[in-house]
């Protein structure tokens, strides 16, 4: 409004300017006609504030360029400055957000997207409201953010199974690439390669040279099939050229509980499943799934390491994404603030506590990572032989 103000200001004196003759009649919307070289460029963003007619034919007519006084292009590329500055950072936010939360209370998505929902509210000077939208693996709520208005108030608690999976492995009602935006990549749950703790290995170069020898005679549990548990699997067995049996189950805590039976042989399922039982000392950890290892499964060796995997670096990661159409400035301001909350001992303590690893990257660098996941979960697909239903 400021800037609006300023720009009004400014234009009000030009029209007191001899340069505009006695014209007084009151400016209209219409766009500025060439008032010179050194003036065009910052003539074109007036918008609201361009010349009247009688005014255009005092500094263009018959294909005379008639130029400005030096005094009158300065405040003409002034009032451009501050007309452009108010057109591209809007007062915003104006209302109370809502952040779409595609998952029941609870879950972990749910859990995160509260803490950043409160955040937030902190930093940008309105409340943002989270709204559980939960149902058919995340897509409702999914969809119902892709749709929404691209008016910067409707934020999505995004996640790998209804932004990265799902797409590979159903036919959902939204297409990423073309109806969400990214903002911020918050962090990563990384997944544990394990097994009962009476396996027959006591290391993953054991592990995997028991399974190699025997290909297809053990199995490995999954939370069901075409889920990222199930995706993570499949990628970490084909690029550790293992053959075994899959096994899936409706969630992950059956499929632990099959494994603590010794029902199944082993599984990868995140830390904050299986941590609890590997500390008890009933279940083995071979490997973590972060390049980096993770706070999260002190001391267990990465999977890229310990199973010779360069670039092995997965996990079911949440961010924060926007309808696609959201002003380019809204979400770089969103993801700047997003940086600044991600930066805090407090957010990484806060992460942990839900099994989640901090993990902040902006809107260009969770493009990236975006796309590199799709390429790998792909993959996974392809060799799992899913076809999307």
């Amino acid at each position: 409004m400021l800037a609006l103000t300023t720009a009004a200001i400014l234009i009000a004196l030009l029209r007191r300017m001899s340069a505009f003759g006695s014209c007084g009649i009151l400016f209209r919307a219409s766009p500025f006609y060439p008032i010179g070289r050194s003036a065009t460029t910052a003539a074109q963003s007036f918008g609201p504030f361009a010349l009247p007619p009688c005014a255009r034919n005092l500094v263009s007519t018959q294909g005379e360029i008639v130029m400005l006084s030096r005094r009158s292009t300065l405040l003409a590329t002034l009032a451009a400055a501050s007309a452009s500055h108010a057109q591209t950072s809007p007062a915003w936010p104006s209302r109370p957000l809502r952040m779409i939360i595609p998952w029941p209370p609870g879950q972990a998505t749910d859990l995160i997207g509260r803490v950043l929902a409160q955040a937030l509210t902190e930093r940008l000077g309105q409340s943002v409201v989270p709204e559980n939208r939960g149902g058919a693996g995340g897509m409702i709520g999914t969809d119902a953010a892709a749709k929404s208005a691209p008016d910067g108030l409707t934020l999505l608690a995004a996640s790998a199974g209804p932004v990265t999976v799902n797409p590979l492995v159903q036919r959902t009602p939204y297409d990423v690439e073309r109806d969400l935006a990214p903002v911020a990549l918050a962090g990563l749950s990384p997944y544990l390669l394990v097994t009962h703790a009476d396996f027959p290995a006591r290391n993953i170069a054991e592990f995997l040279s028991v399974i190699r020898a025997s290909p297809g005679a053990y199995t490995f549990a999954t939370s069901g099939t075409g889920a990222t548990a199930h995706l993570i699997a499949e990628y970490f067995n084909a690029r550790s050229g293992l053959q075994a049996v899959h096994v899936p189950f409706q969630g992950s805590a059956p499929g632990l509980t099959a494994l603590l039976a010794g029902q199944v042989h082993y599984t990868l399922e995140t830390a904050a499943a299986t941590m609890p039982h590997v500390r008890a000392g009933r279940l083995r950890a071979y490997g973590v799934s972060l390049a980096n290892g993770s706070s999260l499964a002190p001391g267990v060796t990465p999977l890229a390491i310990g199973a010779d995997i360069p670039g092995f670096n997965l996990g079911a990661w949440i961010g924060l994404m926007v309808p696609a159409a959201t002003q380019p400035a809204i979400i770089q301001r969103l993801s700047a603030v997003m940086m600044e909350v991600m930066a805090t001992p407090e957010m990484k303590e806060r992460f942990a506590a839900v099994g989640v690893e901090v993990d902040a990257r902006p809107a260009a660098a969770f493009a990236t990572y975006l796309a590199e996941q799709q390429q790998i979960f792909s993959e996974a697909v392809r060799r799992a032989n899913i076809r999307p239903e």
